[in-house]
């Protein structure tokens, strides 16, 4: 073993000596050292003329690279102020039929507020009064609680009423419809004008920048720098499309105050008209009920003249009864005195005759002025009851003429109808 260990580092030593020695150089004739030389000469004047051609090459493509650079640039610059130009163009145009919306909306808005003001006017004011003169003439009283024209007229005029309270809330609904849309209108002209606000920004900023700028910057994402996918045609059909749609929004938000005006006068002209009709009717009935309660009281006053004149008349019968019966007597106490007459003296002479007659006569004329006295005290009690009934009548038309004249004519004052 350690025979063997020495042997091989003496192998080693060798190898070591072996490898630090360098080998001879080559050697090389004289001819070969002239076409070195020549060659090498050759290959300095190609490269020299390579390299002239490459400068020169270099100067046409630096100076075609930069004109076309400046040319591009131009052209950009160019289309940025042709698309600024017609960005502000169209936000112009945009702003302008923005501002006949606003107004349209603002006039509109006005015409709903005269229809809420019809509408409260004639629900909350005409359509209540007449169920007030419904209700208040309900309370008339005997006869006068009658289907009279005042009532058709009122119950009339109740229909009307409810009629034009829905042609008024069909009709604001559709004006607040057509408010909405033209505030919607508004919010997507709105949402364009801010994308092209937006745009002038960006572009204007783009129109700024040089070559030399500061910021400027190469992307190196992988994500493409020309991302958009909408067409020039589809851009400028956004705008007209907005533009078209706010003009019809615009000319239906005329028809509709024309035909809100329109409805306004109708319907003003539709409850001036019933409400004619129904004052007049009342004037009618308040000057019937006034006519007829003068009757009557004409009558009352003749009946109390004539209860008065029967009631002096039952106490002068009553007298002439009274004094009738005084000779009665007196020609009863004469035949009771003459009987007492004696013996031939007791003759039926003509004083006797006359007193028979008289008593006779005496009778009669008593039941004729009883008959009379009971006759007239009858009467007495009918025109009695007669001028009571008057009375009632009287008293049930004066209070429909309070109803008819005091409360429900006074009611009705409060009716205003109005241009709205």
């Amino acid at each position: 073993m350690h025979y063997m260990a020495t042997k091989t580092e003496s192998r080693l030593q060798m190898n070591r000596a072996t490898a630090v020695v360098p080998p001879p150089p080559q050697r090389f004739t004289l001819d070969e050292w002239y076409r070195s030389n020549r060659f090498k000469y050759r290959c300095s004047e190609a490269q020299q003329q390579l390299a002239d051609r490459l400068l020169a090459e270099s100067d046409r493509v630096y100076v075609l690279t930069a004109e076309s650079a400046e040319a591009n640039k131009k052209e950009v610059d160019h289309r940025l102020d042709e698309k600024l130009e017609d960005i502000k163009f169209r936000k112009d145009e945009l702003l302008r039929v923005r501002k006949e919306v606003l107004l349209e909306v603002d006039a509109l808005c006005v015409f709903k507020e005269r229809l809420t003001d019809a509408l409260f006017s004639v629900k909350k004011s005409a359509l209540i009064i007449c169920h007030k003169c419904l209700m208040a003439r309900e309370r008339r009283l005997g006869i006068d609680l009658v289907h009279d024209n005042v009532e058709r007229e009122l119950r009339q005029e109740c229909e009307v009423i409810k009629g034009i309270e829905n042609l008024l809330v069909c009709t604001t609904e559709q004006a607040h419809e057509q408010i909405r849309r033209l505030k919607a209108t508004i919010y997507y002209m709105d949402k364009d004008l801010e994308d092209k606000e937006n745009n002038l920004q960006i572009d204007r900023h783009n129109l700024t920048l040089k070559e030399n700028s500061f910021n400027l910057s190469l992307y190196h994402g992988r994500t493409r720098l020309d991302p958009a996918t909408i067409s020039l045609r589809e851009w400028v059909m956004q705008t007209n499309n907005n533009i078209v749609t706010a003009s019809k929004e615009v000319n239906g938000a005329r028809q509709m105050r024309n035909y809100i005006d329109t409805v306004l006068k109708q319907i003003v002209d539709d409850l001036s008209l019933q409400k004619k009709a129904t004052d007049q009717a009342f004037q009618k009935r308040i000057e019937e009920t006034r006519s007829a309660k003068i009757k009557l009281e004409l009558q009352h006053s003749e009946i109390m003249r004539q209860a008065n004149v029967m009631t002096r008349d039952l106490t002068r019968l009553e007298k002439g009864i009274a004094e009738k019966e005084r000779y009665m007597a007196l020609a009863h106490t004469r035949l009771g005195n003459r009987c007492q007459r004696p013996g031939l003296e007791l003759t039926r002479d003509t004083v006797e005759t006359c007193l028979v007659r008289e008593v006779h006569d005496l009778r009669s004329t008593v039941c004729l002025l009883q008959q009379m006295f009971n006759e007239v005290q009858s009467s007495l009690r009918y025109l009695l009851k007669t001028q009571i009934q008057l009375e009632e009548d009287i008293n049930i038309k004066a209070n429909t003429l309070k109803i008819d004249e005091v409360e429900c004519v006074t009611l009705r004052h409060a009716m205003d109808y109005h241009a709205y």
